[in-house]
């Protein structure tokens, strides 16, 4: 069986010497006389020597502002760290600009709308149409432009063509409900939006003209809204400003003729927000130039793209991934915008649409793949996959087992990454570099110019324990602010109460002697059984690796007799029932891998996992309510993924006696 650490892959000497990190290495020895052995030593200067580091990704792509670039960094406090004061650049001038009109930008397919392509040229003369649009509707820098639309080349379109002029553009998915949109929404008070009148998942339609109708009634900021069909013969939204189609009419607007807007780099760029289960969404605002910045670096060194590659994650418009997903723009690669369920009408879905695109990089979250590993999908023999060389799982830990999956049934060369971050950031902390080995259920590296280490409740640096993540120096793309939050009090406590002048960011975090890295679950979330912290993703890479259980959520409780409560709660697979040899099957598996303090007091079966909107195991609210919790007080429906999975565990509560739960602190 394979083991966590085992070494899995190496570059081939092609990879090592062709790679972006390569070129970029030896520019920095020809033009700056840094000379660096390895990646370990190019990451400890980017990271000590930060404003040295930044300067070169400036200077090595080549970034132009019309105006002088007054100090790289002004200060390193956090928060409050100013980059390059002085410098003017526009996000989507930069997205649009790499690659001839003729090359491929946009591959594109749904549930129900067949595979197309969209060239860099034809994007750049829809997005230059809009944009004059949008600036005769009286939109204009700094303007929010709110979208409730599906992940199609339409919501790119409006995306490049709001920021291009400056304007703000913040978006959600059409699952959400109205509330969780209009909680969103309502902090930015948006002038425009973008709405569609429904969306198509697992061949169900979801018609969504009441919950934008809802929208439009809350949203008093709103002057205008767009109707985005969802097909050519789709409903039209009750009360329709103006449809898609009349935006992009007229003559098209020269390249000379255009300008992009003129925004400083702390020109706010988005709004992206925190899942909002618990509380009003925190509303993320980034800039122009720190994403800028993160997005050269992010794609060109940890993904390692290229014109010759083309990039897929599967995401949906209401989670940052749909932002860093268009980043791959900006190496000149082209990106696949897929709509609807990932495995539907057939479950091996995706890896015909990695075929039938020549993907070279496949994104996708680690629920997923186990979903095809239990389900026996071959995608290696099934089809031509000769193009993919790099695997990107990312929105949970990585099991070990998953990793070798990909070697035994995609091909044994290819590069599978783990990567993690942030909403918050809009990238990772650590992820891969083509570099370095694989190792079995580890994230390979912290990424070039992220201080990223894991501390002790003192803050003192640990190496092979367990700690909290925390960034100790600046990153360009670090929140400008939260929205609304005018004297920074909620961004201030949502990082840096803990560790003065380093941000917390809530995840427990491991990094091993030759810098590998391990993410433990969120440290919210973490059980503590009688002084050792477990993370969750250790508990879950053992239980969901067995045949018999499909999906499981583990929380701890702290009873009022200083003791502790670990329930487990599973999910079977075709519907076997949870019976004794299951949980003993459960509890020693646990304890050979790890040890009897892993094993859990109890082991229930449950009909789902509840997780939010972007794939997250809703573990603090589970724990909330066994504490006595109301759901309606620890979750938001519409922020839910699957809003009636709560439901059990209020009613596991009433039956307590029934289950023998121990009486928990209710404060």
């Amino acid at each position: 069986m394979i083991q966590a650490g085992d070494r899995l892959w190496e570059p081939s000497p092609e990879l090592r010497e062709t790679a972006n990190l390569t070129r970029y290495m030896d520019w920095l020895r020809r033009e700056r006389g840094r000379d660096f052995a390895d990646y370990d030593a190019l990451w400890e200067w980017s990271r000590t020597e930060i404003e040295a580091f930044w300067q070169s990704v400036w200077d090595y792509f080549g970034i132009h502002s019309p105006t002088p670039v007054e100090k790289v960094l002004s200060s390193r406090s956090m928060p409050g760290a100013e980059w390059f004061a002085g410098a003017r650049v526009n996000y989507a001038a930069h997205l649009l600009a790499p690659g001839p009109d003729r090359d491929i930008a946009v591959h594109a397919c749904g549930e129900t709308a067949p595979l197309r392509t969209i060239t860099r040229g034809e994007l750049r003369r829809q997005v230059r149409r809009l944009a004059t649009t949008l600036r005769e509707l009286g939109i204009g820098p700094g303007d929010r432009v709110a979208a409730y639309v599906p992940n199609t080349p339409e919501s790119l379109v409006a995306f490049l063509a709001t920021t291009a002029i400056g304007a703000v553009w913040s978006s959600c998915s059409p699952d959400f409900g109205a509330a969780s949109v209009i909680d969103r929404f309502s902090q930015i008070r948006p002038r425009l939006l973008f709405a569609t009148d429904g969306y198509t998942f697992g061949g169900k339609f979801f018609d969504r003209r009441e919950p934008v109708a809802d929208m439009i009634g809350a949203l008093d900021s709103l002057e205008t809204v767009v109707h985005l069909p969802c097909s050519v013969d789709a409903a039209p939204l009750a009360q329709p400003h103006r449809t898609w189609s009349s935006l992009l009419e007229g003559p098209d607007i020269a390249e000379a003729d255009f300008r992009f807007a003129d925004t400083a780099f702390s020109d706010p760029l988005w709004v992206v927000y925190s899942s909002g289960t618990t509380g009003l969404p925190k509303p993320f605002v980034h800039g122009h130039g720190g994403i800028l910045l993160e997005a050269l670096k992010f794609t060109h060194f940890h993904l390692n793209l290229g014109p010759q590659s083309c990039m897929f994650y599967f995401t949906t418009t209401g989670w940052v991934m749909w932002n860093i997903l268009f980043s791959g723009l900006i190496a000149g690669a082209a990106i696949i915008m897929y709509d609807g369920h990932p495995m539907h009408p057939e479950p091996d879905a995706l890896w015909k649409l990695a075929q039938d695109t020549g993907m070279t990089l496949f994104g996708a979250s680690p629920a997923w793949l186990s979903q095809q590993m239990k389900l026996g999908i071959e995608p290696g023999t099934t089809y031509d996959l000769s193009r993919l060389n790099s695997i990107l799982l990312g929105g949970a830990p990585v099991m070990p087992e998953q990793m070798q999956w990909c070697y035994d049934h995609i091909h044994r060369d290819i590069w599978v990454t783990s990567q993690s971050g942030g909403t918050d950031v809009a990238t990772g902390f650590v992820g891969g570099s083509p570099l370095l080995p694989v190792h079995a259920g580890e994230i390979q590296t912290r990424l070039l110019g992220v201080d990223v280490r894991a501390l002790d409740d003192d803050g003192n640096e640990l190496v092979d324990k367990v700690g909290e993540l925390v960034v100790c120096q600046p990153m360009p793309s670090m929140p400008l602010y939260f929205w609304g939050d005018a004297d920074g009090s909620r961004y201030f406590d949502s990082y840096f109460d803990v560790y003065p002048g380093k941000w917390r960011h809530g995840d427990y975090f491991k990094v091993n002697q030759r810098g590998g890295c391990m993410i433990l679950g969120r440290s919210d979330s973490t059980l503590n059984r009688h002084g050792v912290r477990i993370g969750t993703a250790e508990v879950y890479r053992v239980i969901e690796a067995i045949e018999s259980v499909q999906d499981s959520i583990i929380v701890n409780l702290n009873l009022a007799d200083g003791g502790f409560y670990m329930p487990l709660f599973v999910v079977t697979a075709d519907d076997r029932p949870l019976d004794d040899a299951l949980r003993e099957e459960i509890r020693q598996a646990l304890r050979s891998r790890y040890s009897p303090r892993h094993v859990p007091d109890a082991i229930h079966a449950i009909p789902a996992v509840p997780y939010t909107l972007t794939g997250k195991k809703m573990e603090v609210p589970v724990r909330k309510i066994l504490m006595g919790k109301p759901a309606e007080r620890v979750a938001s429906r519409d922020a839910m993924a699957n809003p009636d999975a709560l439901a059990w565990f209020e009613d596991f509560v009433a039956r307590q006696d029934a289950y023998e739960v121990p009486e928990a602190q209710t404060a």
